[in-house]
């Protein structure tokens, strides 16, 4: 099936002018145009706008998505070059993800704590609590928050 450049970005949800950047930008090497000039878009071009889309999300710039472009360009060439990016992009987001995990823990104790000093007008009486007395799911990130000498993870 065939798209335009409208209907392929309301699929995406993202602009009509982000996919003429793309295509700018040479992202979109394998986008066919009709007679009249029009891009139309594939099925196949949709799971490589997708792919675009995953490398965006996980940190690559567009200089470096228009990198693994041309390493697609050049064929199976360019394998080893391919694996060694979504490897590196696996483990960063990893990272991102266990950082973001460890953000949302302490965001959560916080949430908790304060929920128990508007119920008592102050922080007094939860800051008092000892970590036996905090429940259990927030125990661990109390005691990482609790000791200063711990070494980041």
């Amino acid at each position: 099936m065939l798209y335009t450049v409208g209907e392929i970005a309301k699929i995406l949800g993202i602009s009509a002018s982000t996919l003429r950047y793309y295509d700018k930008e040479g992202l979109l090497p394998f986008v066919e145009r009709s007679n009249n000039g029009i891009r139309m878009f594939t099925d196949k071009d949709y799971e490589w706008l997708k792919v675009i889309e995953c490398l965006k999300k996980s940190g690559l710039s567009i200089k470096d998505i228009k990198a693994y472009t041309n390493m697609v360009n050049q064929g199976n060439n360019s394998l080893s070059e391919r694996l060694e990016l979504f490897q590196a992009r696996r483990t960063a987001i990893k990272q991102q993800i266990m950082e973001m995990q460890e953000a949302l823990e302490l965001l959560e104790f916080k949430c908790w704590y304060y929920s128990q000093a508007v119920k008592d007008h102050t922080d007094e009486k939860v800051q008092a609590l000892s970590i036996d007395e905090i429940p259990e799911q927030y125990r661990n990130i109390k005691q990482k928050m609790n000791n200063i000498h711990a070494k980041p993870e």
